[in-house]
């Protein structure tokens, strides 16, 4: 036997190497195989764990209003039928980053109890020409095998361009998967059962095709909460978090005018955070508070240095804005001054509107003018002198 070892071991090191290379081959195969199947992620109904429905989303009246209509349609569609009414193939959200676009999409599927076919555009696209086409027609296989069912296409924008836009093979793919898109929707007949709803912050971008009658002919925009749905979707994101007695959620509410959804989501999140970081059991107001400054403008940097004259400089800067804050009517009241820093600011002058606009005056934008001045001119008057300080409210002031 020690006289053939030698021999053999060179030969089983061989037969290894030939079996390991046979299964590395098998393996690629499968990924090719696979390569244009759907990512496309569902949301099985039954799981009630990941079920979202319309009493999670908070605000958005009108938008639930509409999108009902659909969750009717996908429960009772005979009743649609009989009087003889087309329920639109596909619906499409319209609104900023973090309005909630995706969960109430979520909702609409959670309320009809259908499965949930969740992807973003920028899925289907990849470098080799078909392969989009390909994940489109086997996203809409899977959804009719489901059906009723939802397809839910977030930043629909990133696949939906206008055609003919540029130059270049990932423009040819790109146009292929939007064509694709297009005749999927087109064979819906009235026994398919499939809604498409998709989402985008950028309508003035999609190609027209997409926005005719019989495709996204439904539009539903989801804007910025008001006072009354940031409230309500504050006591929705703090069911899960313990308050203290004294904490007061309208204050918080009050204080946010302009923040969307997540941004109040992440607002709880934050002073949960910096409660635990406290050592505390529960989230009082002085943690919201907090809270609301760093989601506008950053982390504090209390260990910055900064010298003593730099202090004093900062100090007069943001004294000038405060100043003039409280001397203006047509302007947003000041709420805090500060001369720590937060994100890239040196200070800060935080003002929030006492109650939500939707239209300004001139005179608001000639007083607002004057206020993001006021630390140019306090720091001319009392250093006969003007610092980089002021370079951000400069830029702000003229673009």
């Amino acid at each position: 036997m020690g006289t053939f070892l030698p021999f053999i071991v060179p030969f089983l090191f061989i037969g290894i190497f030939i079996w390991f290379m046979f299964r590395q081959a098998q393996k690629g195969n499968n990924q090719a195989l696979t390569f244009g199947n759907s990512r496309a992620r569902m949301v099985d109904p039954k799981d009630k764990n990941k079920r979202i429905t319309f009493s999670d989303v908070a605000g958005a009246k009108e938008a639930k209003e509409e999108l009902m209509e659909i969750v009717e349609f996908l429960k009772s569609p005979h009743k649609f039928l009989k009087m003889g009414a087309k329920i639109p193939k596909g619906v499409l959200l319209l609104g900023s980053p973090g309005t909630g676009k995706t969960l109430i999409a979520k909702a609409v599927a959670g309320e009809a109890c259908v499965p949930f076919f969740n992807i973003s555009g920028s899925e289907f696209v990849e470098m080799f020409v078909g392969v989009g086409a390909s994940r489109v027609r086997d996203l809409f296989k899977q959804a009719k095998k489901n059906a009723p069912s939802i397809v839910f296409i977030d930043e629909i924008d990133a696949v939906g361009r206008q055609r003919g836009a540029g130059l270049g093979g990932g423009h040819d793919e790109r146009e292929q998967t939007l064509n694709q898109i297009l005749v999927e929707m087109d064979g819906f007949d009235t026994n398919t059962n499939v809604i498409v709803i998709a989402a985008t912050n950028r309508p003035d971008v999609l190609d027209p095709a997409l926005l005719r009658p019989g495709r996204f002919d439904r539009r539903v925009v989801m804007d910025f909460p008001d006072i009354e749905e940031r409230l309500a979707i504050l006591k929705i994101h703090s069911k899960t978090k313990p308050l203290a007695e004294g904490v007061e959620l309208r204050k918080v509410a009050v204080r946010t005018s302009g923040f969307s959804g997540a941004d109040l989501a992440n607002l709880l999140n934050e002073a949960a955070i910096l409660a635990v970081r406290r050592g505390k059991k529960k989230v009082d107001m002085q943690e919201l508070l907090e809270s609301i400054e760093k989601v506008i403008l950053g982390p504090e940097r209390k260990s910055r240095r900064i010298d003593e004259d730099e202090k004093k400089i900062i100090a007069y800067h943001e004294a000038g804005h405060a100043l003039i804050g409280a001397s203006l009517k047509n302007v947003d009241p000041v709420q805090k001054v500060s001369i720590v820093s937060r994100g890239q600011a040196g200070g800060y002058t935080l003002s929030s509107p006492a109650k939500d606009k939707t239209l300004h005056s001139k005179s608001y934008f000639i007083d607002e003018l004057s206020v993001f001045l006021g630390g140019y001119v306090s720091e001319k008057m009392k250093f006969n002198d003007v610092t980089t300080g002021s370079s951000n409210d400069l830029e702000r002031a003229t673009t």
